[in-house]
Formats: C-alpha cells, sequence, structure tokens
C-alpha cells in the first residue's frame, strides 16, 4: 500500500502575486487549528465553520455513503417503499438480513436522505431515494461500481500505472492492449457484459439528447457506437420516420441484430460491425450521433474518429456528440474527479471540456459548434457539430 508522502518545499523563489499572497494568508489561518476554535464560537462564522466541517467529513465518508446505497439498490428496498412506507418487520420479509443489521442499514439510508421515517416508525422514500424507483439505468451504474473500487483500493498507485491488472480495463475490453481481448471483440457473448451495462445505463443520456434536438429536420441517422440500438429505439419514438442506421464493434453488432429481430418496428435498422478507427463508417446519413463514445479515447484516435464521420457525411451534414464533460457548470466533480478517474482506471481516454471538443472537431475539417440547452447537464452535455 502507498503511504502518504511529506516533502518539504522551497517556497522562497516563487513568484506570487498580490492574490496568491492574499490566498496563502487565508489558507494558513484556516488551517490554525487555534482559529478554528476561535472561529467556531462566532455567531456569525460559526455557521460557515460548521457547514466547511461538514463538506470535508461528506467528502471523507463518501465510500461508505456509496455502499449504503448499493446495500439497498441490491436489497430492492426502493422498490419495495414505492407503494407507500413500511415497517421493520414487514421490510424484513422481503429482505436477506436479520432485523438489527437491517435497522442498521435502514437508520443509515435516512441519515443520507434515501430514506425517511413516516409515522407509526415506518420507513418511506427520501428525497434522494424516491428518484431511485424503477431507474434501471442507475443502479446498474451502482452495482457496477463494485468493478472501480477494486481498482481504487489503493488510488496512487493508479495513478502511478503500477495496477497491473486492472479490473475496469477487463470489463471494458476494447480500452485492453491485450490481444485475447482484442479478438473477444468479434464475440458477442465476450462483449455481453459491458455492452448489456451500457444498454441498461443509456437512458440517462439519451432523454437529454433527444429532448436538445429535433431530429426531424434529417432523413436518415447513424449512430456510431450505437451499442445495442437502445439510443435509437429512443429516437423511433419522437421520430419513426428517421431512417437508422447503427455502426459498433462485430460482437456488438450481432446482439444488436438479435435485439432487432425480436421487434418488428426495429427490423429496418441497417447494422454494421468493424472498428471506427480503422474502417471507412457507412454513408447516406445526413446526422451521425455519438452518446458516450469520444471520452473513452485519446486524443490521436478521437481525430482519427472524428475525420471518418467528417468524410462519412454529406455537405451540410451534422454530428451530435452528447457526454459528461469535464467543468461542466454547477457540477465541477462530475467531470474532473469522477470521470477523470473512472477513465484512469478504465486505462484510456479522458473527461474534456467543450472547448476540448471544439478544437478537436476543427481539427477534423467541422466548422461550427453549437452548445445545444439540456436539463441534466450532469448525464450528459450535448453539442451539434456542423461540416
Amino acid at each position: 500500500m502507498a503511504q502518504t508522502q511529506s516533502l518539504a518545499v522551497d517556497h522562497s523563489h516563487q513568484d506570487y502575486s498580490f492574490w496568491d499572497r492574499l490566498c496563502i494568508f487565508k489558507d494558513q489561518l484556516i488551517a490554525d487549528t487555534r482559529f478554528q476554535n476561535r472561529v467556531a464560537k462566532i455567531p456569525f462564522l460559526k455557521n460557515i465553520a460548521k457547514k466547511r466541517a461538514n463538506q470535508l467529513f461528506d467528502v471523507m465518508a463518501g465510500f461508505v455513503y456509496t455502499q449504503i446505497l448499493l446495500s439497498c439498490v441490491r436489497l430492492n428496498l426502493f422498490n419495495l417503499l414505492k407503494d407507500g412506507p413500511l415497517d421493520l418487520d414487514a421490510i424484513k420479509k422481503s429482505c436477506s438480513l436479520d432485523a438489527i443489521p437491517l435497522k442498521k442499514l435502514l437508520d443509515a439510508a435516512v441519515s443520507t436522505h434515501l430514506l425517511e421515517i413516516r409515522s407509526k416508525n415506518r420507513y418511506g422514500l427520501g428525497t434522494l431515494g424516491a428518484p431511485m424507483v424503477g431507474n434501471t439505468a442507475l443502479s446498474s451504474m451502482i452495482e457496477h461500481h463494485t468493478v472501480l473500487y477494486d481498482d481504487l483500493r489503493d488510488p496512487l498507485r493508479l495513478l502511478s500505472g503500477d495496477v497491473e491488472i486492472k479490473k475496469m480495463e477487463k470489463f471494458w475490453p476494447y480500452v485492453s492492449p491485450d490481444q485475447q481481448d482484442q479478438d473477444a471483440l468479434k464475440d458477442k457473448e465476450r462483449v455481453k457484459n459491458y455492452s448489456d451495462l451500457m444498454s441498461a445505463s443509456l437512458p440517462l443520456v439519451a432523454d437529454q439528447v433527444v429532448d436538445a434536438y429535433d431530429f426531424s429536420q434529417h432523413e436518415c441517422l447513424l449512430d456510431v457506437g450505437g451499442g445495442q440500438g437502445t439510443f435509437l429505439k429512443r429516437v423511433f419514438l419522437n421520430t419513426p420516420q428517421l431512417k437508422r442506421k447503427l455502426f459498433d464493434l462485430p460482437g456488438v453488432a450481432n446482439l444488436a441484430k438479435d435485439s432487432f429481430a425480436l421487434a418488428p418496428i426495429h427490423q429496418d435498422i441497417e447494422v454494421y460491425g468493424g472498428d471506427f478507427f480503422q474502417d471507412p463508417l457507412p454513408k447516406g446519413a445526413d446526422l451521425i450521433t455519438l452518446i458516450r463514445v469520444i471520452f473513452d479515447h485519446d486524443d490521436e484516435r478521437v481525430k482519427i474518429l472524428l475525420r471518418s464521420i467528417f468524410e462519412a457525411l454529406p455537405a451540410g451534414g451534422k454530428l451530435l456528440v452528447a457526454e459528461p464533460m469535464a467543468d461542466t457548470p454547477d457540477h465541477p466533480a462530475m467531470g474532473h474527479a469522477y470521470f477523470g478517474f473512472y477513465l484512469l482506471a478504465m486505462g484510456r481516454g479522458r473527461p474534456r471540456t467543450i472547448q476540448e471538443i471544439s478544437h478537436l472537431a476543427s481539427y477534423a475539417g467541422f466548422k461550427g459548434v453549437e452548445v445545444l440547452p439540456c436539463s441534466m447537464p450532469i448525464n450528459a452535455q450535448v453539442l451539434l457539430i456542423s461540416k
């Protein structure tokens, strides 16, 4: 395990501005425990001090909170309580835990606003638990995080590149340098786990895109990296007249074909299998979508992909990019913290700002980038890129 490191650094030669020096003074003042104790007794300032202390504690305790959430998901507690609050004995009949540990979990869930106490000591849905009812997209990601946490067991080793076998890298075989993992991409059974997760979690983003853009102005849509067709099925609900195509790795493309074969309304979707870094994309679409695709890849690969899309689009064609992005307004930790470490464990890619994606699009030949308004930018921001 990596040890906490403390290194002496000479700051005397740093060229600090006046503002830097004010911030240093503030930092040193706040770091002084005697100052902290004095502030905690001043009526106006003590509320600020308490708020900051609570925020720091929540960062420290965050992993425990996630395990409480995971336990609730695994016990199906949110769906169990959707029709009304239940007491401990009633909940126990539907759970695998004994009464004492179950009560410990329920009380912990109450303290984190996943549940709340109602009349007669019954447990009901809390403000954070109610949105989890029937939310298979978010539940699948919560369950998937157990893979990520294994790789984050020693974060400094992960940052240093000293973790030889990362579980996240194995889960997403298309980013693995292992040739066996690459060969597995042609086998639909070998790619099913990650493809199923993508399909289950995609509604978090798909609804944002469909609400943000009018697809009816196009004749044909090609979804690149389209998985099992979840996004194309969602678009169909609003724009059934739109011709649809899907491109993904051979194994995933075969899963998509199986899915479409079960539904007559989707059997007209054209499915193409290949590697979008090596194979040309099918032409004929005046709109191409990349839904949660480019943040999985480094800049050089993204340039190749965007250039291939540019060549596949006709004059005046459009590209829609939708994914969580760095420096998202009101959600700064989502990009650099959550996705920064998620993609680090995954082995490739990084969260990008709108400006960085715009620069890559310009490099590929695209002319303009428009940011489309969306209601939940924490799930995805949507960019319309014009040829």
